[in-house]
């Protein structure tokens, strides 16, 4: 699991707001999924969403962003959102602190829709390109929620089981480990999954309950602000 520290070295004082704001500047800039494509270019001009903050204590890691936060240019501003936030137990206003919490999707752009009109899977450059120095602003996180498989095998590597239904049924592995950040693993929280959610009932029985006090745990405390 060496992707999923974000904890500092000692005598490391952890990433300044300018640099943040550098990395931020530098992903909204990109156009390498049209330039420079891996396959098939960007249908539609790069709009990069998420939300960096060297104080966040919670960081969520998802997918990618929907048409409707591409829209809006706002993350998870659609019914996922809305049943992340009820998963998370946390207002509106606590989820789009970034003072508390960060969003980083695997993929920063939407990417598209399919021929059945789903979203496509996140773009390979921009994790390739820019997870690293993305995370790099991030200072000590206490949690990491990570949605969805895509978040999951990067930030889990060999310890990601073969199906996302393994995974998020081992979350005690990794929720209970004697290491920071903590770290959750949720299905997506889209329609899409209302099956799954049917049918592992123990999901919203015993994770959500964990996961709660956890978020509200971390949401609590104090931001360190790094000039």
């Amino acid at each position: 699991m060496a992707k999923s520290s974000t904890s500092r070295r000692q005598g490391d004082q952890g990433p300044t707001r300018a640099d943040v704001v550098s990395v931020s500047d530098a992903i909204r800039s990109c156009r390498l999924c049209i330039e420079a494509p891996d396959r098939t270019p960007l249908p539609h001009e790069p709009k990069p969403i998420f939300r960096l903050s060297s104080t966040a204590r919670i960081a969520v890691c998802s997918q990618a962003p929907g048409v409707r936060a591409h829209t809006s240019g706002v993350p998870f501003l659609d019914p996922s959102g809305v049943r992340l936030r009820a998963w998370m137990a946390v207002s509106e206003a606590e989820f789009y602190d970034d003072t508390r919490v960060a969003i980083v999707p695997m993929g920063f752009c939407f990417p598209g829709l399919d021929a059945k009109g789903g979203d496509l899977p996140p773009r390979r450059e921009c994790a390739r390109t820019w997870r690293d120095r993305a995370l790099s602003t991030l200072g000590d996180l206490d949690l990491l929620v990570l949605v969805g498989s895509y978040a999951q095998r990067w930030h889990l590597g060999g310890d990601a089981d073969a199906t996302l239904t393994e995974t998020v049924r081992k979350w005690r592995r990794f929720a209970f480990r004697n290491e920071a950040p903590r770290i959750f693993v949720l299905p997506h929280p889209s329609w899409r999954n209302n099956a799954w959610l049917k049918a592992n009932p123990w999901f919203e029985a015993e994770t959500l309950p964990e996961l709660r006090a956890a978020v509200r745990s971390a949401i609590e405390q104090p931001a360190v602000a790094r000039t």
